[in-house]
């Protein structure tokens, strides 16, 4: 066991968000910018950003890592751009009056559909589809939650047609 797998995800977590050079076994030298280091193997996963905004993805093996050097501390920015990697495209954050739009319209559309629909919740957030089936924010398909299979898939067809018109 090296160095670098006797540390601690408390120490392997200052690395992140960080730009490196690790240095492994057979001369190989690999720089990037930190995005996790796997707890159990100790493997670092770096981002290297390529031109035309693509990202090259690389792991260095825990084992084979024999020392790591911070080159630079990641801005707010980078920081930004890095939790964005692995994030849906689709996935955008609303902010509450949005979120409350997109219910209502969401609510509204399913009444006139004669689907029933309550709001559910201190806050009412989530929509309640005939007792079997929610929706929570941001009102889209994935969000759909039912132990009715059948009921689950259909509304979460017509919830994607009703997305797909709004576009």
């Amino acid at each position: 066991m090296n160095d670098w797998q006797r540390k601690s995800p408390l120490d392997w977590e200052t690395y992140v968000n960080k730009m490196v050079k690790v240095a492994a076994i057979e001369k190989h030298e690999y720089e990037g910018w930190v995005l996790t280091v796997d707890p159990v193997s100790a493997s670092i996963v770096l981002a290297t950003f390529l031109e035309n905004e693509k990202v090259s993805i690389s792991v260095v093996l825990g084992h084979a890592v024999q020392e790591v050097e911070i080159l630079k501390e990641g801005d707010d920015e980078m920081k930004q751009r890095l939790s964005c990697i692995f994030a849906p495209e689709e996935s955008k954050a609303y902010n509450p009056e949005e979120l409350e739009k997109r219910k209502n319209n969401l609510k509204t559309w399913l009444e006139t559909n004669h689907i029933p629909v309550t709001e559910q919740g201190e806050s009412g957030r989530t929509l309640c589809v005939a007792g079997v089936l929610t929706i929570d924010p941001p009102y889209g398909p994935e969000e759909c939650s039912s132990s009715n299979e059948i009921i689950l898939s259909r509304v979460q067809g017509l919830i994607q047609g009703y997305l797909e018109k709004q576009q």
